[in-house]
């Protein structure tokens, strides 16, 4: 597969030039680590017309992503594998399992330093936060990504994916968990966000900023993340071939039971509620939920703001209805810690547990 135009070869040209002066070719006891890249695809591996926003998400595959940066193999020996080749609103559990075996698979060996994984934006933050509670091992596993795909004028996936595979070659990166690296900035899987739709400056973490900086392959870390992850995680999904059923619903004025029925008509084994605020909701919705907490189903409060925490018991009573507060997690994550939960229990008291744990 060619690499699309010729605007993407100047591109690529420009990109080699500017860090072909910064790369230091060492790693561990001066020699390269070995990192292995798995590609989903994204916007990072898209391709169209460069003179317009619409392209297609996973069009090239990994040889074609290592090949546009050429000075990369000087901070690593490479190895690409291709788990899928979609865009990521279409990710799933099925990949997510896929993924995390075969980075469990290759964490254990000891010719693998590191891996990075490709993937697209929009649900880079659900994938990087399932792997931060299922891998296992403290190796560096950093996801990656791009705003503008892979043929446009100034592409960010390039320098975006040197700069991971440069934090993932760093002896320092071990025992930080999963990490998301787009636009300079390291971040926490657990933490980040992605915040606008378009922008380069998308992902950040609202309650606690980046753990690190990365700018050409030179790195500056900051405080490592605080919370239970990789190899101190008690969740496994080794031999796993379904994750329970968990449905998200947003809160919002005037809202009824309607969505919630449905949910839980249609299999849910648990509930994410998008709150208002602090995670709060019309009484017909907490009036529904309680009666679904009888029935057996885990309900999660969480927020749909962007900051802040839901605190236990605060507005809503907690240990009254049965409800489990997500403190700082978002939705989506919730979501992703709910489904790991219910492996192992359907008690709030214990998912609450986890949820103040992780």
């Amino acid at each position: 597969m060619q690499y699309c135009s010729a605007l993407t070869r100047v591109a690529v040209l420009a990109v080699a030039l500017m860090l072909g002066d910064n790369v230091s070719g060492q790693g561990v006891s001066g020699q390269r680590p070995h990192i292995t890249i798995l590609a989903t695809g994204g916007t990072i591996a898209g391709s169209g017309d460069a003179n317009k926003y619409s392209y297609k998400a996973g069009a090239l595959d990994v040889d074609d992503l290592i090949k546009a940066v050429p000075p990369i193999k000087d901070l690593a020996e490479l190895k690409g594998e291709q788990i899928a080749s979609i865009g990521s609103q279409d990710m799933n559990d099925r990949v997510w399992l896929d993924l995390a075996t075969r980075a469990n698979q290759l964490l254990a060996s000891s010719d693998v330093q590191g891996i990075v994984v490709t993937h697209g934006t929009d649900t880079m933050e659900e994938t990087a936060y399932f792997l931060n509670l299922v891998i296992k091992s403290d190796k560096p596993v950093v996801l990656v990504g791009s705003m503008r795909p892979a043929t446009a004028i100034s592409a960010d996936g390039p320098g975006n994916l040197y700069d991971a595979v440069a934090a993932a070659a760093d002896p320092n990166a071990r025992g930080r968990g999963v990490m998301v690296v787009l636009n300079d900035e390291i971040h926490a899987a657990r933490n980040v966000t992605k915040t606008n739709t378009t922008s380069l400056q998308t992902f950040v973490s609202p309650n606690r900023g980046p753990i690190g900086l990365v700018h050409t392959a030179k790195l500056t870390w900051f405080t490592p993340p605080d919370k239970r992850h990789t190899s101190k995680s008690e969740f496994s999904v080794a031999g796993v071939k379904e994750l329970p059923r968990v449905d998200i619903i947003y809160a919002h004025s005037n809202m009824d039971h309607d969505l919630i029925d449905a949910a839980v008509k249609s299999g849910a084994k648990g509930l994410v509620i998008a709150g208002v605020g602090d995670g709060n909701m019309s009484k017909a919705a907490l009036d529904t939920l309680a009666t679904a907490v009888k029935n057996g189903i885990v309900v999660v409060r969480a927020s749909r703001l962007e900051r802040g925490m839901v605190l236990r018991n605060n507005e809503v009573d907690d240990d009254k209805m049965g409800f489990v507060a997500a403190g700082e997690i978002n939705a989506p994550k919730s979501r992703v810690l709910l489904q790991l939960a219910l492996m192992k229990t359907h008690d709030p008291a214990q998912v609450q547990k986890m949820f103040d744990d992780y």
